[in-house]
């Protein structure tokens, strides 16, 4: 049995159509697993890079390695230096393809504070700091492949925010290190979230933990890990019953599948960072796992359902209807529990 056997139809041969350069890309090296040197795949690469969408996202950076206006990058959403980064992770950039992807890695690594924030601050204040951030940007470049002994202090300041250890609590002004206003306390604490965990921030934490070869998993960094799986498995994930700001039920987002994803998470998120991290077989991810084999339609494919139309470089197709970019989002999932 082939975890092609989980779908309705094989919508494989749907992604590898030459009319959407980047999923074909993807698609040859995350579900076939070419070889990277492959000549097909190579060829791809390069197509992607060249004339897809990573193209048009590049064609858009200042030579400095910035989106729309100089520093942090947060805003404007959603075309800023964070987000375009983001956005460049999940089309598949490489630093080994296109020199202006490394500058940009650079520019954004020279905007981190020197504790090992990212931070939301137009004055690069870590103050700023916050999950959904800080899980963002340390998996898009790990993603993208930009090594840098800089990365080291993001994800220790991320995995020390987790568990609490050494951090100072927010009220403690004067501590050389400690909590701020949003990332407020540990295990996913946000101050949007009125102080409680928030779980859409705790995905992308999770998600960039996922990135690490378990041989760079620091102790500090395991321990982190597996508060954050205890904190997800703490409920039946396919409910997204996780704390809230209000006494509303959980965001009806949970359950939309998009393209791309930026601070809003999805269930697909969460199974991916669970399963990236050696849980997919955990039977407390089954009802999750049921639930993403269930929203495929006869062909294989997955809808597109909520999306950042009009507000980035790039629009990614119609709402309600199939969507190569999220098939492939939960066809990765779907194979890596082979």
């Amino acid at each position: 049995m082939t975890w092609k056997n989980q779908l309705q139809k094989d919508s494989v041969p749907w992604l590898l159509e030459s009319d959407n350069l980047g999923v074909r890309y993807l698609a040859l090296r995350d579900l076939l697993d070419l070889p990277h040197e492959d000549r097909e795949l190579k060829a791809a690469r390069q197509a992607a890079h060249k004339e897809g969408p990573i193209a048009k996202v590049l064609s858009q950076m200042n030579k400095e390695g910035y989106w729309v206006k100089p520093g942090p990058g947060y805003n404007p959403k959603y075309s800023s230096t964070v987000w375009s980064m983001i956005l460049l992770a999940q089309l598949g950039a490489s630093v080994n393809e296109d020199k202006r992807i490394e500058q940009a890695c650079k520019y954004l690594l020279n905007h981190m504070a020197e504790g090992g924030q990212f931070t939301t601050s137009s004055s690069g204040a870590p103050s700023g700091t916050i999950d959904c951030l800080q899980g963002n940007l340390c998996w898009s470049l790990m993603q993208m492949g930009y090594a840098d002994p800089r990365l080291k202090s993001a994800y220790e300041w991320m995995a020390r925010t987790v568990t609490g250890e050494g951090i100072a609590p927010l009220e403690n002004k004067d501590a050389p290190v400690r909590y701020y206003a949003y990332k407020c306390g540990p295990t996913f604490a946000c101050g949007v979230n009125n102080k409680l965990p928030c779980a859409w921030g705790g995905a992308k934490v999770m998600l960039a933990f996922s990135k690490l070869p378990v041989k760079g998993r620091t102790p500090l960094i395991k321990k982190a890990i597996q508060q954050g799986v205890d904190f997800f498995f703490s409920i039946d994930p396919a409910t997204a019953e996780y704390p809230t700001r209000s006494e509303d039920k959980p965001s009806r987002n949970w359950w939309k599948f998009g393209f791309p994803v930026f601070y809003v998470s999805d269930i697909l998120q969460i199974a991916e960072a669970l399963v990236g991290l050696g849980h997919g077989h955990d039977p407390r991810l089954s009802n999750t796992l049921k639930f993403i084999r269930e929203k495929q339609d006869n062909e294989g494919r997955w809808p597109l359902e909520y999306d950042y139309a009009g507000k980035t470089w790039i629009n990614f197709g119609k709402k309600k209807q199939p969507n190569k970019w999220v098939t492939l989002r939960a066809l990765r999932i779907l194979k890596a529990l082979n």
